[in-house]
């Protein structure tokens, strides 16, 4: 695409941007549906997100170790595996079926693959040889073997992020065949298998993860950030469910983060991910529990308030990064340079070679060191397109030269680092700045997943479906929407 049309195109999107705020503010239009729930239209996907998530599914596809279903932490680095990495993969192979990139029997041999592992993979209070224990997944396993990665710690939110792209796959392989009768086996195994009781060492908190060396960690989850899936997981569970008082004790801290940023009044959470995370699988328009109730909200539009309070961050700029602005905006968790302090302008600045970035509650950057992660504006999709199109076909058209490679997006970039030094990720490039080196697998999964949300609802519709998120959903007191007319 010529540059001439490349800027009437972005300028064209971002007028349609400022209209829809006119009319709507940072309130998402309502759009239309059929009986069976479908889209009544669908938007207009510009070829640019086509190739970005045809790109993003090769990922999870050529990166996988097919003989057990593992995906890479990172990439190209040689890495271990993230076992939430496996749950955007098995999210993605369905999606791949239906927009054509492999076949449904192609797809059906990989999630078998995944899932037989999964639930055959050894599980006990060892230190080693074993993958996991009382249900639930190390966070890091080695790629080859399955087995845990060094120390790394038994994770609540990276099992439930497994548990959903295996929750989703069940719900997607619905037909007759033996594999995919198979496939929902598999899945109600590793699923019922799951103590989440356990997993409470302080009741009705969920804990953070375990270890065989320290026991459970000290940290207990409580709201607002992406571990919402766990809770709402262990609250649908037919076998070892956690009781609606957990769902109480989740949102019991909402209000220390509910507050205005940018123009935005809403939920808070620094860093993007926590807001997007859960719905990936679970589908909040006007569907709310007694929280949102209580402030005439739902979580689908807070999410749309965090996005549009970020961006009015980035045009504010209260750190003076470069080239921030209404269309260059993104902040989340992911790579960055080094762990080093620096004079950028006269001014001292704490760079970090990963962090969680985002906004915090004094309205300044919270660990904002101008490192800025595609993801983040890519997985904004569904909530604001208005605001994620312009940035992200911006990104690309003038960054794209550095940015965008074989899978499409690299993990972070940041104009701002040009400095000669021990670099922990990536390359400094002369004239540009730093950029990664690596593609992320929970980030890959977030603009992939998105997208789809975007195009289709998809994920979402599929979701709808499943018996134990409904259940998870209603037993938290959630109702309205979707899932109200599905009862």
């Amino acid at each position: 695409m010529s540059p001439g049309r490349w800027a009437r195109l972005v300028a064209t999107i971002v007028m349609i941007g400022a209209v829809v705020t006119m009319v709507h503010g940072s309130e998402a239009p309502k759009f239309g549906f059929d009986a069976l729930g479908l889209r009544k239209a669908s938007p207009i996907v510009d070829p640019f997100l086509i190739d970005l998530q045809e790109r993003t599914f090769r990922f999870f596809w050529d990166t996988a170790n097919p003989k057990n279903g593992l995906v890479p932490d990172r990439y190209p680095t040689p890495s271990f595996s993230s076992v939430a990495a496996v749950g955007f993969a098995l999210t993605a192979y369905p999606v791949g079926v239906e927009r054509g990139y492999v076949t449904r029997k192609a797809a059906r041999q990989r999630v078998l693959a995944t899932l037989r592992f999964f639930r055959n993979a050894p599980q006990s209070p060892h230190t080693r040889g074993v993958s996991g224990y009382k249900g639930f997944f190390y966070h890091f396993l080695d790629m080859k073997t399955g087995e845990r990665f060094a120390e790394s710690e038994l994770s609540t939110v990276d099992t439930a992020i497994l548990l959903a792209g295996a929750l989703f796959c069940q719900s997607y392989f619905d037909g007759s065949e033996p594999e995919e009768v198979e496939i929902r086996s598999l899945v109600d195994d590793i699923y019922r298998r799951v103590d989440w009781k356990w997993a409470q060492p302080r009741p009705p908190a969920i804990s953070l993860g375990w270890s065989p060396e320290d026991g459970f960690l000290e940290y207990d989850w409580r709201g607002y950030n992406e571990a919402m899936l766990v809770y709402l997981l262990a609250l649908g569970s037919p076998t070892h469910p956690v009781g609606p008082e957990a769902w109480k004790e989740w949102t019991s801290t909402y209000d220390q983060s509910w507050g205005k940023h940018f123009g935005q009044e809403y939920l808070g959470f620094a860093p993007l991910f926590g807001h997007q995370y859960t719905h990936v699988w679970l589908d909040f328009r006007d569907v709310q529990d007694a929280y949102m109730r209580r402030r005439g909200l739902d979580y689908f539009q807070n999410t749309r308030r965090a996005i549009y309070a970020q961006q009015a961050y980035a045009v504010a700029n209260p750190r003076q990064c470069k080239d921030y602005g209404a269309t260059i905006w993104g902040l989340t968790a992911s790579d960055g340079p080094a762990d080093m302090q620096l004079e950028v302008a006269g001014v001292m600045r704490l760079f970090r070679s990963y962090a969680a970035r985002g906004i915090g509650l004094t309205g300044a950057g919270s660990h904002d060191d101008c490192t800025l992660a595609p993801t983040a504006a890519v997985a904004s999709l569904p909530f604001a397109p208005e605001l994620a199109i312009p940035a992200v076909l911006e990104m690309n058209k003038r960054f794209g030269n550095y940015i965008y490679a074989k899978y499409g997006f690299l993990d972070a970039f940041n104009l701002s680092f040009n400095f000669d030094g021990p670099l922990e990720h990536g390359r400094c490039i002369p004239g540009f700045g730093w950029v990664d080196g690596d593609y992320l697998g929970i980030d890959q999964g977030a603009i992939f997943t998105m997208i789809e949300n975007y195009r289709s609802d998809m994920i979402w519709r599929v979701m709808h479906t499943n018996p134990y998120v409904r259940s998870g959903l209603q037993r938290a007191g959630f109702s309205g929407g979707w899932l109200t007319a599905s009862q």
